[in-house]
């Protein structure tokens, strides 16, 4: 198995790993603020992997030279996830659903300027119709739904957030080295990202709450902890090194459709002919991108 097909597995279970979060977090959606709950995350995430970096003296003596590139990147993330949990306060998840379509066509800008990559003009075609099926998935084939869609303050603030996540792709990329460990890396991307959220609370004011987490959301916060937050992270930083930005990003159409067969698996929820033909117009677009990129 060549290396680039092998981080395209990567990247497509990490695709499937984070749809998976969408349906647990729900259940943690209403015990405490999303800010300090995705500071208990990156704490669960960053503990677990202290055995591994401090018992290996290669792992330690990477973790000073790693931190500063690592901090940078953590910035990024948590700017987009504490942007999103802000922006949810003012508009509608369909809203900031259809907005974060526009985050493959972002990166691959981006990558203009950072990578000196370029888009043929076709490509931009292949970026509109993966848009488009993205939110047939999202809106599930319901055109009034979708020319319904205004845009509020929330949703301008969303179109800021969805920068970081795009520079998070770009710099998961720009400031990897090929003597990092990748193990380091993403722990100490964890650790600034325990930073920024210690910051976040700080800066709004928000209380920790984590004695309302009863037992009953034990395995609900290790999924987003361990799978979603470490597993993902890894596999991100693996596959963005191999694969670039650019084709990373392209899964992005692929989350709602991920989303919306793992209810169909999880919950049985039935999937409309509609989410169907989203499902498989932003497959195509997705594969016409990881070609054509």
């Amino acid at each position: 198995m060549s290396k680039t097909f092998y981080a395209h597995i990567l990247i497509l279970l990490a695709t499937f790993i984070s749809g998976g979060s969408f349906l647990v977090s729900q259940k943690l959606s209403g015990v405490i603020n999303p800010i300090s709950i995705n500071l208990l995350r990156f704490l669960i995430a960053t503990v677990t992997l202290i055995p591994f970096i401090f018992l290996k003296k290669e792992y330690r003596i990477k973790l000073i030279s790693t931190f500063k590139r690592a901090f940078i990147i953590s910035f990024f993330y948590t700017s987009f996830l504490i942007g999103m949990f802000i922006s949810l306060e003012h508009t509608s998840a369909l809203n900031t659903g259809a907005i974060f379509t526009l985050v493959p066509l972002l990166t691959a800008l981006l990558s203009i300027i950072f990578f000196k990559q370029k888009i043929p003009k076709k490509q931009y075609i292949v970026y509109f119709f993966g848009i488009i099926g993205t939110c047939i998935v999202i809106f599930k084939g319901d055109i009034k739904l979708l020319l319904s869609l205004t845009l509020n303050k929330g949703d301008l603030f969303f179109l800021i957030s969805i920068l970081f996540i795009s520079m998070y792709s770009i710099c998961a990329k720009y400031f990897y080295k090929e003597d990092d460990k990748l193990i380091v890396l993403v722990f100490m991307t964890l650790f600034g990202g325990c930073i920024w959220m210690s910051l976040a609370l700080f800066i709004f004011n928000v209380p920790l709450q984590w004695n309302r987490i009863s037992s009953d959301n034990f395995v609900s916060l290790g999924y987003i902890s361990i799978a979603a937050t470490l597993i993902t992270a890894y596999l991100y930083q693996k596959s963005t090194v191999v694969l670039g930005p650019k084709k990373i990003m392209a899964y992005t159409y692929l989350t709602p459709a991920s989303i919306a067969i793992l209810m169909f698996i999880v919950t049985s929820q039935v999937l409309t002919y509609w989410v169907i033909i989203g499902i498989l117009i932003s497959t195509f677009a997705t594969v016409l991108l990881l070609i054509k990129s």
